[in-house]
């Protein structure tokens, strides 16, 4: 159970790490899992209580050719940077605006491969379900408090080819090794970044439809 303030559900996870040298042994994009790895250790330099961040992903070999001075600036290379994702961090997002609802107002342009956000999450037991307040603060107040709560930070990355990656750090275990990754940690998150991926014919497609199949 999440934190009542935070809407994305978080189902129960495995807290099993999974090094960074398996990554090729799992049924994964390695280019999406190597670049939402990059970006949780990103994120993690920076500590916790941090508000929710959003990336885009290009394509490395794309953006040489077109930002040519951008990828300069980044250290960029076409021939060394071959198949890889670069993560682009846009511009901070309000603290007071959900994630959830920032990424219901975004579509990406056409250039754009795939999307990744960061967010913590407060995350308590199932037997504390039962006892959670109705109140919204008295219930976000009794999840801070709550001496099994487990705070966690997710990374969650997708690509417009339907590739997904997670990554998890719990707070308790703040540690690189023991990060968890996997593909469908928080498919609510996956599905939302997913939706801001669709692509505009796509979008008209269903609008003509729904015009003649009111």
């Amino acid at each position: 159970m999440t934190d009542p303030k935070d809407e994305t559900p978080v189902d129960p996870v495995d807290e099993t790490p999974v090094p960074a040298d398996q990554l090729a042994d799992l049924d994964v994009d390695p280019a999406l899992a190597a670049a939402v790895l990059e970006i949780e250790k990103h994120a993690s330099e920076a500590g916790w209580d941090q508000p929710a961040r959003l990336f885009a992903l290009v394509d490395t070999a794309q953006l040489v050719a077109h930002e040519p001075q951008l990828a300069a600036a980044m250290g960029l290379d076409a021939s060394s940077e071959r198949g890889s994702l670069t993560s682009v961090e846009q511009d901070q997002l309000d603290p007071s605006q959900q994630l959830e609802r920032v990424l219901e107002t975004i579509a990406w342009p056409a250039e754009v491969t795939g999307c990744a956000a960061v967010v913590e999450r407060l995350v308590l037991p199932p037997e504390a379900d039962g006892e959670l307040p109705e109140d919204p603060d008295e219930a976000a107040a009794y999840a801070r408090e709550h001496p099994a709560r487990q705070e966690l930070r997710m990374v969650a990355g997708v690509t417009r080819e339907g590739s997904r990656y997670c990554a998890m750090r719990f707070r308790s275990h703040d540690d690189d090794t023991k990060v968890v990754g996997g593909a469908e940690l928080v498919p609510a998150l996956l599905e939302l970044l997913d939706a801001t991926l669709t692509d505009d014919d796509h979008m008209n497609d269903q609008m003509n439809d729904e015009r003649h199949h009111p």
